[in-house]
């Protein structure tokens, strides 16, 4: 049983544990900004652009259980700087494709050190933070996630007009050398607390192609083929949750999700908090730069209003889910999320930039309140050996709602516009996707606010 952390450890493991938090969203959100430039590059259509964003994410998700459990056995610090250095050589190798397929299976290889970094840093936090304290880091944590995110259009849009797109990946390298170097000199301990237990290999197998299939399905839709490739998935999914219900030491115990009623509404309300939102950047950058014909940088600036104010108020946030019942706190989050994404269904090709800046700062301002204490709410609800699956399902929750919410997206564009390069005569077809997008994450976001409800108290 590793010794009880003191204060100077607590520090060093929330500065750690922040910067890497910094570090991974940045490169999600520099590379909305710079999508359009790759796009016009290597004369990409709209629903390859689409797989540059989703390649990230979808290795990233097939991963992350998997690589929570082995955190949890063989060391979760351990894990968690192999991580880095996948991610920081990914980067590397990305500034120098030579080709859109190239950037593809380097932007998947980047998602699987993400996914290393995303199921352990949250993890390793709860570890050494109990639980009066606990809300008040994960606030802090995700507050430089939402920092990341609001960097990133800006250094984005910044990079990729001054000094073109492939800046935008040889950007993290630096940034992710120094995390290394701090992580291996300032984090003095190991947690490996279910260490001993065995590693479900062909749990983690079943799960992880079974999410390539649906992604992959998603993208062939609304063909006969997409089809039935999800209808294979979710056979899949069924397959897993037996699997796990019957083995002594799973990747996942769904018997968590049976029992802890706290912990199951919780990682719902979070799938589909982020499935409602996670396209809203990707489809903005688009429409700011396509049918309003901004710059990358002008496109940052006002990409930079939402997450700058996430920013601000997620330490507070999660500081009053310490105090009040975290399903309140997150419940107000997801309702004003709805109420923005609905407002965001009207956007026109003439509408006032003013418009857009203010529902995107009210947009961060619902992120806020929704994700610290959603986050708290998950990690409180487990025991303390369960930390890196607990944390590795949020994580999980987040990229496969990122995952279904650019699926949606990729569905919408092939029906409305089709595998072409987008160009001037397609703009409107372009605004009326966006539209339909907004529309449908709204009501998302009306069910996930009933799911954020119902979980019960916490305490």
């Amino acid at each position: 049983m590793d010794e009880p952390a003191t204060s100077d450890s607590r520090k060093s493991v929330l500065i750690v544990t922040t910067l890497s938090s910094f570090l991974t969203p940045l490169t999600l959100a520099t590379v909305n900004v710079a999508l359009p430039s790759i796009g016009k590059a290597f004369s990409a259509d709209a629903i390859t652009l689409s797989w540059v964003a989703t390649a990230y994410l979808l290795t990233a998700a097939m991963f992350l259980v998997p690589f929570g459990r082995i955190a949890d056995i063989y060391g979760r610090k351990r894990i968690f700087i192999y991580g880095m250095w996948i991610f920081t050589l990914s980067s590397l190798c990305l500034g120098i494709s030579p080709s859109v397929d190239i950037l593809i299976i380097f932007r998947a290889f980047q998602g699987i050190g993400a996914s290393m970094i995303f199921g352990t840093g949250v993890a390793i936090l709860s570890s050494v933070y109990p639980a009066g304290e606990r809300g008040r880091a994960i606030g802090i944590n995700i507050a430089a996630v939402y920092l990341g995110l609001s960097c990133g259009p800006f250094f984005g849009g910044l990079l990729t007009h001054h000094i073109g797109w492939r800046s935008v990946f040889f950007f993290n390298v630096p940034l992710g050398i120094f995390v290394i170097i701090l992580s291996m000199k300032s984090l003095k301990q190991e947690w490996a607390e279910a260490k001993g237990e065995s590693f479900d290999f062909t749990g983690s197998l079943i799960y992880s192609l079974t999410l390539l299939v649906i992604m992959y399905g998603f993208s062939h839709l609304p063909s006969a083929r997409g089809f039935l490739l999800i209808l294979a998935g979710a056979a899949g999914i069924c397959i897993f949750v037996w699997w796990e219900a019957r083995i002594k030491n799973p990747i996942l115990d769904v018997r968590l999700f049976m029992t802890n009623k706290v912990f199951t509404l919780s990682n719902v309300a979070a799938l589909l908090n982020y499935s409602a939102t996670f396209a809203v950047g990707f489809l903005l950058s688009l429409y700011l730069q396509y049918i309003k014909g901004l710059s990358p940088q002008s496109t940052g600036f006002i990409l930079v209003s939402q997450p700058i104010v996430q920013a601000i108020f997620s330490p507070f946030a999660g500081k009053l889910s310490d105090r009040i019942e975290p399903r309140l706190v997150a419940s107000t989050g997801m309702a004003l999320t709805s109420v923005v994404l609905f407002l965001l269904a009207f956007i026109e090709a003439d509408t006032a930039f003013l418009f857009i800046i203010i529902n995107l700062m009210f947009l961060g301002l619902s992120f806020a309140f929704f994700s610290s204490p959603n986050t708290n709410a998950i990690m409180s609800s487990v025991e303390s050996r369960l930390y890196g699956v607990a944390s590795s399902t949020l994580a999980t929750m987040r990229l496969l709602g990122q995952m279904f919410s650019m699926g949606v997206v990729t569905l919408i564009f092939a029906l409305y516009i089709g595998r072409v390069e987008i160009l001037p005569p397609h703009y409107a077809l372009l605004l009326k996707s966006t539209k339909a997008a907004f529309l449908i994450f709204g009501c998302l976001s009306i069910v996930g606010v009933f799911a954020s409800l119902a979980r019960g108290k916490l305490r």
